[in-house]
């Protein structure tokens, strides 16, 4: 079977259709996969480092603020359509999958001109714009939760599945994982901002590592996204903060899984992935959710585990060096809060989403 697969901008959105195309390569012999991105996206690195082929657009999302701008994207979309016809022709696949981004919306409108069978999969609550706009072109739209039906216009073209988990984050072990990092027995606490950074919490981290590297009572890894790895480390030299075996700053973290697996507490933002990932290892968390999203929908994935006990919840308006350092001590001191919402998180799970998805794409091919 050869799919097609569409999705570009953030690691939220390429490491959906990544678990999808692995998933499928392990079900399918004859399984074939191309990709189609923006060179300046997070694809490009993701997809060839897993070996996948990938083809690219020029396309970019909509400005909303400044909206005589977009008659230059429009102008993009048209083409871009136009290039998408080319690669499905070319590629001729039997389906094709689109996982958000602004690459998916003229791929699905090019499979759908040309008759290709498409499913598009939205990861949040909320719909993204491209979502919304692609929901005509495809098969079916693909929804982690039940609530974001009630936001699509053709419901009865919506299936519930939740949320892909990348194989290799359900068959890591946290003995394994913590042995592998080579990590003590000090609690160990993996804080990221996405695959592209978070200047608010890569600055919060700054005064908190200088706390926390002067206890020594913890093993840190942090992630600061590749753009802000040399702001970080500037500062955090001027700040006088030792970097050592058990504090590790670096720029990407290329073996996420094995991190998480091994985490005793993840600091991160609440993308729709991402939170089903600490929810699948049953991980405690503090969540710090990104206000510069479509409906604040970070937000409600976040307080969605605070209702359940399952994570602490700080807003950047609250995120101080102080208040994060606080919240770390606290949950590494108390043990059994730290269990207790281990258990929760993991009731919270959805671990079946790639084989729907799978389901899914069958249905729509043979269809």
């Amino acid at each position: 079977m050869k799919v097609l697969f569409a999705g570009g901008g953030t690691a939220g959105h390429i490491n959906p259709a990544l678990s999808i195309a692995d998933y499928m390569k392990e079900k399918e012999a004859d399984f074939e996969a191309l990709f189609v991105g923006t060179n300046h996206g997070m694809e490009r690195k993701l997809v060839p480092a897993a070996n996948y082929r990938i083809k690219y657009i020029d396309i970019c999302g909509f400005d909303r603020k400044h909206i005589l701008k977009n008659i230059g994207v429009i102008c993009k979309l048209v083409k871009s359509k136009k290039e998408c016809k080319k690669i499905i022709r070319e590629f001729k696949p039997d389906a094709v999958v689109c996982t958000g981004g602004y690459v998916s919306g003229p791929v699905a409108m090019a499979a759908h001109k040309l008759g290709i069978p498409a499913i598009i999969h939205e990861q949040n609550v909320y719909p993204g714009l491209t979502v919304k706009g692609a929901e005509r072109y495809v098969d079916y739209v693909a929804v982690s939760f039940a609530e974001t039906i009630q936001h699509m216009r053709n419901t009865e073209n919506c299936v519930v599945t939740g949320n892909p988990i990348r194989g290799e984050i359900l068959r890591m072990n946290s003995a394994e994982a913590r042995k592998e990092l080579g990590l003590s027995d000090k609690p160990f606490v993996l804080v990221f901002g996405g695959s592209l950074g978070a200047g608010k919490i890569n600055e919060t981290m700054i005064g908190t590592l200088k706390r926390l590297a002067l206890d020594g009572d913890v093993s840190i890894l942090f992630g600061t996204g590749d753009r802000n790895y040399n702001d970080v480390m500037e500062k955090l030299k001027k700040a006088d903060v030792e970097l050592s075996d058990d504090i590790k700053v670096v720029p990407y973290i290329n073996n996420m899984a094995t991190a998480m697996a091994a985490a005793d507490i993840v600091i991160s933002r609440a993308g729709a992935i991402t939170v089903s990932e600490i929810a699948a290892l049953g991980k405690p968390s503090i969540l710090i959710p990104s206000p510069n999203v479509v409906r604040n929908h970070q937000e409600q994935n976040a307080r969605e585990f605070e209702k359940n006990n399952a994570a602490v919840v700080i807003t950047e308006d609250a995120l101080t060096p102080d208040v994060l350092y606080d919240k770390i001590t606290e949950l590494t001191i108390d043990k059994a809060k730290l269990e207790d919402m281990g258990r929760n998180v993991k009731k919270l799970a959805k671990t079946d989403a790639l084989d729907k998805i799978y389901k899914l794409i069958k249905k729509i091919v043979k269809n």
